[in-house]
């Protein structure tokens, strides 16, 4: 239930379009402009962050392979620590690592800039807040904030398997079953019942989805990566 919340979650960030005059002449009436949102996902990097933790994690592996002796590794201390997913000094070390990696993926996919261009040029803005660089700083520290528990969630995820071991969990089952293999899981799952709403929908069984619509993907929005 909390990965559902995780991969679903978005903060909402409200613009609002410049008035448009409607008729001619002396009748030309103001009209107030739409109102909509840009939706900051609170985890937009999805797995990517604990993938190249892990392409990380391998290199201490790589390394004692180097120190073989009798084809058995002589490594100790940290060295035979790293090599162990389940050892305490791995698992804080890779949360770090998911939790970086996370920050420097959304910042690469998420241009707080483009926004702020997209948003000049429609004619739109972010109530209280002035078109330009105070808008894309605005969507900076956003997008910094609401990265930050996504990024926490994904290192608890990442180090699952090793806090179900700690707790007796059979080694085997918690790799299979834990970290990213629920994650991906998880996002396989929503994406199913995403593609098959559309397709009751485009269908028109409009008695099939009323009640059960989806919540998260009522409401359009200015998704992230949209043309700008």
């Amino acid at each position: 239930m909390a990965t559902v919340l995780i991969v679903q979650g978005i903060r909402r960030i409200p613009i609002q379009f410049a008035k448009r005059m409607i008729g001619r002449g002396d009748a030309n009436m103001p009209v107030s402009g739409a109102r909509d949102y840009i939706p900051v996902k609170v985890n937009a990097s999805g797995v990517m962050p604990i993938i190249f933790a892990q392409a990380l994690m391998f290199l201490p592996m790589t390394l004692a392979q180097y120190t073989m002796q009798d084809g058995e590794m002589a490594a100790t201390g940290w060295l035979r620590e790293l090599n162990d997913p389940f050892s305490l000094l791995y698992s804080i070390i890779y949360f770090i690592l998911v939790v970086l990696f996370t920050y420097v993926y959304t910042a690469l996919i998420v241009n707080p800039k483009q926004y702020a261009e997209y948003l000049k040029r429609q004619n739109a803005f972010i109530p209280g807040i002035k078109p330009g660089k105070p808008t894309e700083e605005f969507i900076d520290s956003i997008t910094t904030r609401v990265t930050l528990p996504g990024s926490i969630f994904l290192g608890i995820i990442a180090i699952l398997p090793a806090v179900a071991v700690a707790f007796g969990v059979n080694p085997a089952f918690a790799l299979f079953f834990g970290g990213t293999s629920l994650l991906i899981l998880v996002a396989v799952v929503l994406d199913t019942l995403q593609q098959v709403e559309s397709y009751l929908l485009m269908r028109k069984y409009d008695g099939l989805v009323k009640s059960g619509k989806l919540k998260g993907r009522s409401g359009g929005g200015m998704q992230i990566g949209a043309s700008m």
